[in-house]
């Protein structure tokens, strides 16, 4: 994680790592804290890594981004050294209106990095372009 959210989300997401690493379970007063500090994004994330819907996208030359399938059968673009998703949620809640963290896809992207419930998919650097300059076109 990078610097951009607040210390106590960061710490979080470790104490969850850490927990699931050891028991390969959450406890349920992490489960309180990410619903406290993550607010009502925080459920529609956990069930997004329950259905694994998010890969992690690698290029050979260590580019990486994550796809996250939506529950609408939407496919958004995350990343996860900035914090952003392709999302109108984000962009509303989180760019606009400041009301939130993040949205549920960037947070699924987060607990799915700490329970190891990302699926990998390794891609060209033609295939990532692609996907990148795929998501340039929808938002124009």
């Amino acid at each position: 994680m990078g610097s951009t959210l607040p210390a106590v989300a960061e710490e979080l997401l470790k104490e969850i790592k850490k927990a699931f690493q050891e028991t390969s379970h959450v406890p349920d007063e992490l489960l309180l804290g990410l619903k406290f500090i993550f607010g009502p994004c925080a459920v529609p994330a956990l069930d997004l890594v329950d259905q694994r819907s998010v890969t992690r996208v690698t290029s050979p030359s260590g580019r990486t981004l994550y796809q996250v399938l939506g529950s609408s059968g939407k496919l958004y673009t995350c990343f996860s050294s900035c914090h952003f998703c392709t999302c109108p949620a984000f962009e509303f809640s989180v760019l606009q209106k400041s009301e939130s963290l993040l949205c549920k896809h960037i947070l699924a992207v987060y607990l799915s990095q700490a329970t190891g419930a990302c699926q990998e998919l390794t891609v060209s650097e033609e295939q990532l372009t692609s996907i990148l300059l795929a998501e340039e076109e929808e938002e124009g």
